[in-house]
């Protein structure tokens, strides 16, 4: 090898070295200022406004011992700066994600089904189990309606239990027809098959209609169910579905508030012993001079709304489970002032991913029904006026109208449904 080669050849891995020695340099100064960055953004996460987002998840069923509140002011009802306390879990972002539904959300109504059977249109909009009627007829006079199905973030999938329960059909039959309504529409369309059944979803408010789609497997599983019977140990699952409010409209007499030293009485319930709690909290207390209990419904020949007005007169409405864990009385207590007590195990209340239950409600075990009477009596009256004063604020949530109004118990329905699209994966 001549010298002129040898020397061309050390000058080349001179410049092989150096150039590694560049790339390498590169890099480690690429990674410290990856390193500064990312302790700058973790630093300033720490000290920024949350994220304007919620997940649906359950509050744990605990008796409320504070309620205290904070106070901020946003908007979240009527176009005005309200001052609320936190009775909503984060009251800006409920704010934000509230706009955002209202200006983006959209759902298909699937059109088939005769409106004259089981499908569209609701069976009446009175009564117990009013609030399936009111969703049904609320919808189609909404802004969330779309006739476009690839403009729809959720599908929804009309067809009522209760409807079926007025013409007689029994359960069997209802399973039934529920299987073939729902196998036809994945045949029609093609939107069921895109997530399997993920972003399609079903109201219910009666038991029968619970039992009925329960003999639907693939259904229960893959759909949203918007449910007045949200028991989440025999399949509910709250992360997926929606506990709708089981309200008995429309009301017999004015919402009740603001008038704590009218209610002298410590506590009340009256109704059928249709349930082992029941019949547990008739037993121990039906005799008792401070707690008014009675196991059964107040006669009408008593005297005229007598049952409604013992709301009015009551600071404890206790609100046992019956055949299910949900409850009318539950709506009637918080709309007519009374604070309501929760005595019902694995019941998903109402809205509990967006309200704080516990400041405006007493919740309880079941297994507290025995020692029911001291823990009310141990409720300061601070307490209880704070208590009832939250409980005005939530009435709105838990009222049906038509058509419906802002922040009313349909908006609040859509807005549960809104948090659970992001579960959707395409």
């Amino acid at each position: 090898m001549t010298a002129g080669k040898l020397y061309q050849q050390l000058q080349q891995q001179q410049q092989v070295q150096l150039s590694m020695c560049s790339l390498k340099g590169s890099l480690l100064t690429l990674a410290i200022l990856t390193l500064i960055s990312f302790t700058y953004l973790s630093f300033n996460s720490l000290h920024s406004s949350p994220s304007p987002s919620i997940s649906a998840s359950s509050v744990s069923l605990l008796p409320a011992t504070e309620t205290t509140t904070k106070t901020v002011v946003v908007d979240v009802g009527d176009g005005e700066n309200d001052e609320i306390s936190d009775l909503y879990h984060s009251p800006r972002v409920f704010k934000l994600n509230y706009e955002e539904m209202e200006h983006n959300f959209k759902i298909y109504i699937y059109p088939d089904g005769d409106p004259n059977t089981f499908y569209q249109t609701p069976r009446k909009l009175t009564g117990k189990y009013a609030s399936e009627g009111y969703f049904f007829q609320n919808i189609r006079e909404s802004r969330f309606r779309t006739l476009d199905p690839d403009q729809a973030h959720l599908f929804f999938i009309p067809i009522s239990c209760h409807k079926m329960r007025g013409k007689g059909t029994s359960y069997e039959n209802m399973t039934v027809i529920v299987e073939n309504y729902v196998e036809s529409l994945i045949a029609k369309y093609s939107y069921w098959n895109r997530t399997l059944g993920a972003d399609h979803f079903f109201v219910t408010c009666h038991d029968v209609g619970v039992r009925a789609t329960e003999g639907v497997p693939f259904l229960i599983k893959n759909a949203i169910r918007v449910v007045c019977s949200p028991s989440y140990d025999v399949g509910f699952i709250p992360h997926k579905d929606v506990a709708l409010p089981q309200v008995l409209q429309p009301f017999a007499l004015p919402a009740g508030g603001n008038d704590v030293e009218n209610r002298t009485t410590l506590g009340f319930w009256a109704g059928h012993r249709n349930s082992r709690i029941r019949v547990i909290l008739a037993r121990v207390w039906e005799n008792d001079t401070e707690l008014d209990i009675s196991s059964n419904r107040i006669n009408r020949a008593t005297g005229h709304l007598v049952y409604q007005k013992r709301f009015y007169g009551t600071k404890f409405c206790i609100c046992p489970g019956g055949s299910q864990v949900n409850s009318a009385r539950i709506a009637d207590s918080i709309h007519y002032g009374c604070v309501p007590v929760i005595l019902s195990n694995y019941y998903d209340l109402p809205f509990n991913d967006i309200l704080d239950w516990h400041k405006f409600s007493v919740i309880l075990k079941e297994q507290d029904v025995y020692q029911l009477k001291q823990i009310l009596k141990d409720i300061p009256d601070n307490q209880f006026v704070s208590l009832h004063k939250n409980l005005i604020k939530v009435q709105k949530h838990f009222q049906w109208n038509s058509p419906p109004i802002k922040n009313d118990a349909f908006h609040m329905v859509m807005y549960d449904l809104w948090l659970r699209r992001h579960v959707i994966k395409y």
